[in-house]
């Protein structure tokens, strides 16, 4: 099983980063500036979801999570999967949580994945994944 950003929102990311790189020609000095730095954010958003995809991949073996920083490989019988839910500015935020940490002493792996990243709600995934870890484990 495996888990990537929504296409369509990455199309829509793109787009409206042409868009913005295209309004750098029609704005004063300053305006380039701004409008140049959100158009080189937004690319850079909608290049990120294609380069990491899939994000998250479940195997028999664990799972794998795509990063900037490379592959990291999460096995079954260390790892935690739980989706732990936040409340700011009156936004409730859920994310999918996966923790290899044994204990306080121990660092471990934490990894966040939101619904944008996986293109999925994350109690889904969690669910799906909960699914695929087996009953020894």
């Amino acid at each position: 099983m495996q888990w990537s950003p929504r296409v369509a929102e990455t199309v829509a990311l793109g787009a409206v980063g042409l868009g913005l790189a295209l309004a750098v020609l029609a704005v004063d000095t300053a305006g380039r500036l701004l409008v140049g730095a959100a158009a080189l954010l937004v690319l850079g958003l909608a290049a990120r979801d294609l380069l990491l995809r899939p994000r998250l991949q479940a195997g028999p073996d664990g799972v794998v999570v795509r990063t900037l920083g490379g592959r990291t490989e999460l096995a079954w019988p260390r790892l935690r999967v739980e989706v732990r839910t936040t409340r700011r500015y009156g936004v409730k935020n859920r994310v999918l949580e996966l923790d290899t940490a044994d204990g306080p002493d121990d660092d471990g792996t934490l990894v966040l994945l939101s619904r944008r990243d996986l293109g999925a709600d994350p109690d889904e995934v969690a669910q799906a994944l909960r699914g695929l870890q087996l009953p020894d484990r």
